[in-house]
């Protein structure tokens, strides 16, 4: 989602400053506008002192311009975190048994997890990634499935084998799951 919404974000943005930009070059390079565009000539300012100083008396105009501004600040913000925000768990904290710890990198889990998944009868491809805090990780499965498999099936042997080894493995009292799964795409089969 966060990535759709930076595309379509990014998109927005670019297209309106490639339209102004490429509008006021235009007209600085002597092209003739259209009678309603803001910018009449190559000697033109785009706001001229007295559309500058319009409002700046009315008592509505700078809480308006403040609370604008606020709006788009709090917005980048929120943008900028999200997209800071690190998605994958770069290390799982396991437990050692004498008060130490280990740390176990999470892709190498994330692998373990994958290959064991996609052993199983029917699946035909699996995705995994781990989130959470290293000492609470959580994962996330997508399971591609063939045709033949039963959903409730497949979800029972991911939770008691492949899931079940990687939370003893690491020694975490839990390792919580969304799983998602799908179906192959394949042709309709003939029925004689």
């Amino acid at each position: 989602m966060l990535r759709m919404v930076n595309r379509v974000l990014l998109g927005i943005v670019g297209l309106a400053l490639v339209v102004i930009g490429g509008s006021v070059l235009a007209v600085g390079l002597g092209a003739k506008p259209p009678s309603w565009w803001i910018h009449d000539g190559q000697h033109d300012v785009l706001l001229s002192q007295a559309e500058r100083t319009r409002w700046r008396d009315n008592g509505w105009w700078w809480p308006t311009v403040i609370a604008v501004l606020a709006i788009l600040v709090l917005l980048s913000l929120w943008w900028l975190a999200a997209v800071l925000r690190r998605r994958r768990l770069a290390e799982v904290l396991v437990d050692t048994g004498d008060g130490e710890g280990a740390l176990l990198r999470g892709r190498a889990l994330e692998g373990v997890l994958a290959t064991e998944a996609t052993q199983l009868d029917g699946v035909e491809q699996a995705q995994i990634l781990l989130t959470g805090r290293r000492s609470a990780p959580e994962a996330r499965v997508q399971l591609l499935l063939e045709p033949h498999v039963d959903p409730g099936q497949a979800l029972h042997l991911l939770t008691a084998e492949a899931l079940a080894h990687a939370r003893d493995s690491a020694g975490l009292a839990a390792l919580p799951a969304e799983v998602r799964l799908r179906g192959v795409k394949h042709r309709a089969q003939r029925v004689s």
